[in-house]
């Protein structure tokens, strides 16, 4: 009897652990069918925002919706390139099918696991001098993406309507930011063909950019921010020192603006967003990255001008400006 009763014991022992192993491989298997997307964004600030909820939105109009018929994780690497190496190494452990990475850093940590997973960058500014691929129409380093060129010409234009008499331009930027670095040549180049000095302040972190633009903004007539993440992450601390001090901002990102710049000549990072997404769907539908070549957004520049910004500076927003038919109001991020 003893002998009978421990078989049946066994037998239903084996009997619930096949149907354990039966349901992980059925709930595993569903998952495993399922698009695996890792998105990893390089800290949090509007314009970086903007574009992931639009990667999102766009997936989903185009039938890849989250925890319906694909997966989605997201990741934020908080600034800080040691968590965005960790992350995206993690993706690699997972065998995402795509990863999206929103931003030049992150994007430069996700080029290391590109020989395994498909890569789509969104909001790099020079991904050629970032190398993450050859030429903007030769992608052969399996990694493509959306390019949001910052138009430094057109703003620093933009910049001489609001400020005529502009003999001194500052320039702050995080220096550990590939992208802000090649906008800093840029600006050096436009101060020298048009007789301005310019003043350019590195920070390595965000808590250095109280004190910097206290500093930098008692030397020059205006200040010149690119798409600098570390910057645009600390912009209402950037706005609050600038306005006090009576200098004014001019950004290279729409949403820095809304964060109290007085202005910048861009895109919409909407349209960053959206393009980024489509470029995801044709990658998850069997294009190979080869054949899509990186998108450079600098057609359609919009002026936004933080008008409440203009106001408490004491500046008048020149008819010009204000009658260009690209003339959008960005008061605030909300």
């Amino acid at each position: 009897m003893k002998m009978i009763k421990k078989l049946t014991s066994l037998l239903l022992a084996g009997i619930l652990t096949m149907g354990l192993i039966s349901g992980c491989g059925s709930e595993g298997g569903a998952s495993g069918d399922l698009p695996q997307i890792g998105i990893i964004q390089y800290i949090e600030h509007p314009s970086l925002d903007t574009i992931r909820e639009n990667i999102i939105s766009g997936l989903e109009e185009a039938g890849y919706e989250d925890g319906k018929n694909c997966e989605i994780d997201y990741k934020n690497a908080q600034g800080d390139q040691n968590i965005a190496n960790s992350i995206v190494q993690a993706f690699a452990g997972d065998q995402k099918d795509v990863v999206v990475a929103i931003a030049t850093p992150v994007a430069q940590a996700a080029a290391t696991i590109s020989s395994q997973i498909p890569v789509v960058f969104s909001a790099v500014t020079d991904p050629v001098t970032a190398n993450l691929v050859t030429a903007m129409d030769v992608t052969d380093k399996n990694i493509t993406g959306t390019s949001d060129v910052v138009q430094v010409d057109k703003i620093l234009d933009l910049a001489k309507e609001f400020v005529p008499d502009m003999k001194t331009l500052g320039f702050l930027y995080c220096t550990g930011e590939s992208n802000s670095v090649s906008n800093l040549e840029k600006a050096k180049e436009y101060c020298e063909a048009n007789g301005i000095t310019l003043e350019e302040t590195g920070i390595s972190n965000s808590s250095e950019v109280q004190q910097a633009v206290q500093v930098l903004a008692s030397k020059v007539d205006a200040i010149f921010i690119p798409n600098d993440n570390t910057i645009a992450s600390a912009m209402q601390v950037v706005s609050s020192e600038t306005i006090k001090a009576g200098v004014p901002v001019f950004t290279g990102a729409d949403s820095m603006v809304g964060d109290g710049g007085l202005a910048t000549n861009g895109i919409r990072y909407e349209d960053l967003g959206k393009e980024t997404a489509k470029m995801v769907v044709q990658i998850l539908e069997g294009t190979d990255v080869s054949e899509i070549p990186v998108k450079v957004f600098d057609q359609d520049l919009s002026i936004f001008v933080n008008e409440n910004t203009a106001e408490s500076l004491g500046i008048t927003i020149p008819e010009s400006i204000k009658n260009n038919e690209k003339y959008v109001v960005k008061n605030s991020n909300d």
